[in-house]
């Protein structure tokens, strides 16, 4: 029989299910709490809560979800290597409902390279853009390619610039999503 451990030098944790907070009246203002935490030297939350890594709970939608809330995700692992690497690569290509670095398409591209791409990458529409330059930047936007203008199109030769919608909102880089909408 082992020997019993002094219980003492074991910090104390608490679950959800440990505290409850009795409802009264506060000196303290919503603005004036700070909820920020420190996951690691490199990550702090906004909003101290992580959602589990189990299959049931958190996937890319859960995990993006979560991001936009303040805190954070955790992917579970109960999935192929590939399909945990696209779960990954879905939840950093989504920030705040703007993508960064977009898959794009230029406008002699064919219905059938935007119906590829759009199942490749699972999205449902594409920026348009005028062919690259020398060092691969694309030169300017000329338009979308969405599943509206694909809907009922059926000759897979037709080009992305006979499809397109041409007239596209934009804003400048550094805008944020408020000024945006």
């Amino acid at each position: 029989m082992p020997a019993p451990r002094d219980t003492a030098s074991f910090p104390e944790y608490l679950t959800f299910d440990d505290v409850l907070l009795k409802p009264a009246a506060s000196s303290v203002l919503p603005g004036q709490v700070d909820t920020r935490s420190q996951l690691t030297r490199e990550l702090s939350l906004s909003l101290p809560i992580m959602s589990a890594a189990m299959d049931t709970v958190t996937e890319a939608p859960m995990a993006i979800a979560m991001a936009q809330a303040g805190g954070i995700g955790v992917l579970h692992r109960n999935m192929d290597v590939d399909v945990q690497a696209d779960q990954v690569r879905l939840v950093k290509r989504f920030e705040s409902g703007m993508v960064v670095n977009p898959v794009t398409i230029t406008p002699e591209a064919t219905l059938a390279e935007v119906l590829e791409l759009k199942a490749l990458h699972k999205i449902s529409g594409i920026p348009v853009v005028a062919k690259k330059t020398e060092n691969g930047v694309p030169a300017r936007l000329v338009g979308i390619i969405t599943n509206r203008d694909v809907r009922f199109a059926t000759d897979m030769d037709k080009t992305v610039a006979e499809l397109m919608t041409r007239e596209v909102v934009t804003v400048k880089e550094g805008v944020d999503l408020d000024e945006a909408r």
